[in-house]
């Protein structure tokens, strides 16, 4: 059972899974052809007129494919789940709104790729890195774009080519912000607060990727035994040299071996005086 009592392996969640499994492909070429036509269309400034019809045509239609779909994923989900599915699935909500959210759920269907789907744990990790990567790359190059186009007509403007929308978006997203360029349109500066939160999200998840590793190799030597001579080091991705823990039978076994000698030596030492006061008491008696 579920959310307000309703199974999870009923019929109407079985047919959304079939029609996401069926329509992935799809919408993942789809994504990736939304992507180069807007890409074409806000970089060849001087483009032909019929290259402006075609790519205009497929920015429409795959908009109108990807609205169609969040609503029939929508209705295919029970009744009761359907808020919390839109709420737990928030791309495809917000690529029916917004054009950037359509490129990252591109990325998000990588996830399906069957070289991803390994469930070892160095195979999670890569599959966590390629993905964050894979965001991060797409977040920045297509809220380039976007703010480019928003801002380069604009009076006043300071981004104007799409090497100036790179360089501010990766400052901006850094949390440099060196202020030599920034938007200056309502929609530019919109396209900044949606950069600043996602470079909040960058910094934070490669924070906690190296964090986590660190946590892993230590945790990895301290279940073998082992202490750490140096810190784990990211460069060669080799552990540091360890030391093993001392066994507690053979320290007390070596320092009872001192205590032994000295006992033997006091007892022989004093087995040497008791002879030599022997011998000397005859031949005082005598004298």
């Amino acid at each position: 059972m579920s959310l307000r009592g309703i199974p999870e392996g009923d019929e109407a969640t079985r047919r959304r899974r079939r029609y996401v499994d069926a329509t992935g492909r799809s919408l993942a070429i789809l994504g990736v052809l939304f992507v180069m036509a807007y890409t074409i269309y806000v970089l060849w400034l001087d483009r032909p007129q019929w290259v402006t019809t075609v790519m205009a045509v497929i920015l429409i239609a795959t908009w109108v494919i990807f609205v169609i779909d969040v609503i029939i994923r929508i209705l295919l989900t029970p009744r009761g789940r359907r808020w919390h599915y839109a709420w737990r699935h928030p791309f495809e909500v917000l690529s029916a709104i917004l054009p950037v959210f359509r490129a990252l759920r591109v990325v998000g269907l990588l996830q399906d790729l069957p070289v991803l789907k390994r469930h070892t744990p160095t195979a999670v990790r890569a599959q966590f890195i390629t993905l964050a990567l894979a965001y991060a790359f797409a977040w920045v190059f297509f809220l380039s774009l976007a703010t480019l186009q928003a801002e380069r007509d604009a009076p006043g403007a300071n981004i104007v080519t799409f090497g100036d929308a790179i360089w501010w978006a990766l400052v901006t997203i850094a949390t440099v912000g060196y202020g030599d360029t920034y938007p200056v349109t309502p929609l530019g500066r919109f396209y900044a607060v949606l950069l600043m939160a996602g470079g909040v999200a960058i910094v934070g998840t490669a924070s906690a990727t190296i964090i986590s590793y660190l946590n892993e190799k230590v945790a990895g030597l301290r279940h073998h035994g082992d202490t750490l001579a140096a810190a784990p080091t990211l460069s060669t991705a080799e552990e540091p040299d360890a030391t093993p823990a001392a066994d507690p039978a053979a320290a007390s076994a070596g320092a009872a071996a001192p205590d032994a000698s000295a006992s033997a030596g006091a007892a022989a030492a004093d087995a040497s005086a008791s002879a030599g006061a022997d011998g000397a008491h005859p031949a005082g008696t005598a004298g």
